[in-house]
């Protein structure tokens, strides 16, 4: 399967073909979720040919695996040459997998792929790369949700729990944890520790950046937009928030209506719809470009989460200026000027949405504001070829740089055992049943 046995050559001289198998928590959905987009960013890079040094370029074979079926709303991975494929948690059939295919890197998306196969790859397949994709640092946004539920400020939030232990466990476990915002890299740097030749930060990758003048004016744009997987905690929590800023927004924007956008919307939100108020729970959002050029102004009361806001970015390069909060914009704009407003408040939060609704010249210059912000942080270009150096160096040296990782590899050999045995111990389980 692309391999290439010692003593054979390609036909193509300077062209080498390696496996890389990416574990999926889900099967991406790039149409329904920001992690689905991420995801798929990270396959159309190792699509592309990596540099092999002495000008030599080595191509990726990729397999996508994942425990969860294909929805039908998940990328058509196969259309793009890549090998999918079905796994099975607690079952040796997978150790019989990775030895065949004898990966050159393997990819965890999120955590919890990485504790559950991990050190079946470390045992089956001990050279091979592994890296972790974090998506967003799960136990920041928990930590700050549970902080939220119990009426608190985030700035309160613990920091130091279960969920903490086992996701910085995993980063030490790989060679390699690919961070979304530099927010979460400095908080693991500085606050945990950790090494930074442990991270890489990788944020969203934008490829076409938009033109003023290729999208809908001002005067062509109407109504408030929100959108959102509804599955994730954060964005129900925003809707529930503006359910109750609503209607002061409309009691000063009597024509204006707010559309909610959002697949696999749970009951508590879809029974939030109001014509009446304008309130209008609209479902899935078959193409975010064309739904984000319609409207006026987005609204995002994110009260808490991590990582980056897919729907923030989305919304700068389609030259939609946003309302939201410093969680939202966590991440987003350096020291740039943000693409719209961030509030710290309710009354802050209803006053900008009008301001930036009515006023032209106000959302003209946040909408340039957002493009600039695409154009200096998150054009691919800026990043792929230095990702692609860094996975290179790390396999080449991969054995020096697990030596400079010895809390690691105690990790490594305790997680090994300890995993190991618990799952061979619900294996056994499940073939008595």
């Amino acid at each position: 399967m692309g391999y290439c046995p010692p003593g054979k050559s390609l036909s193509l001289k300077k062209l080498q073909l390696k496996n890389v198998i990416i574990i999926g928590h889900t099967f991406p959905e790039p149409s329904t979720t920001a992690a689905g987009s991420r995801m798929m960013q990270l396959v159309e890079l190792f699509k592309e040919a990596m540099p092999a040094g002495e000008g030599r370029q080595e191509n990726y074979q990729i397999t996508f695996a994942s425990t969860a079926a294909i929805s039908e709303k998940s990328a058509n991975l196969e259309s793009l040459e890549i090998s999918v494929k079905n796994i099975l948690l607690n079952d040796a059939s997978f150790d019989e997998f990775i030895k065949e295919l004898n990966p050159e890197i393997v990819i965890f998306d999120r955590y919890v792929t990485e504790e559950q196969f991990g050190w079946r790859v470390s045992e089956n397949c001990p050279n091979t790369l592994k890296i972790l994709d974090t998506e967003d640092l799960h136990f920041l946004r928990k930590a700050r949700e549970e902080a939220v539920k119990k009426g608190k400020s985030i700035s309160e939030a613990n920091l130091f729990s279960e969920t903490t232990k086992r996701e910085l466990a995993s980063i030490l476990r790989c060679d390699l944890s690919l961070i979304i915002s530099e927010y979460e890299m400095e908080l693991l740097q500085n606050t945990f520790k950790i090494s930074s030749e442990l991270l890489y930060y990788l944020p969203f990758l934008v490829e076409t950046i938009s033109k003023e003048k290729t999208i809908p004016s001002f005067e062509a744009r109407e109504h408030f937009l929100a959108i959102g997987n509804l599955l994730h905690a954060p964005n129900v929590d925003s809707v529930l928030q503006l359910k109750e800023l609503w209607p002061e927004i409309k009691k000063q924007l009597p024509n204006a209506e707010l559309h909610i956008y959002g697949a696999y919307a749970p009951q508590q939100i879809l029974r939030l719809n109001n014509k009446e108020e304008g309130f209008i729970i609209k479902g899935w959002a078959d193409t975010v470009e064309t739904v984000m050029k319609t409207y006026r102004v987005q609204l995002a009361p994110l009260r808490f989460g991590a990582g980056l806001k897919g729907k923030l970015l989305d919304a700068m390069r389609f030259g939609l200026p946003s309302v939201t909060t410093e969680i939202g914009a966590e991440g987003m704009m350096g020291t740039l000027p943000f693409g719209g407003i961030i509030t710290t408040s309710n009354e802050d939060f209803i006053n900008a949405s009008v301001q930036l609704y009515t006023e032209e010249k106000l959302w003209r210059k946040a909408q340039r504001n957002g493009f600039s912000i695409i154009e200096k942080r998150f054009q691919k270009s800026h990043f792929s070829e230095g990702f692609k150096n860094r996975v290179r160096n790390l396999s080449a040296n991969l054995e020096k740089h697990r030596e400079q990782n010895f809390f690691g590899q105690i990790l490594q050999h305790h997680t090994l055992q300890s995993t190991k045995y618990l799952s061979k111990w619900i294996e056994a389980k499940n073939l008595q049943q």
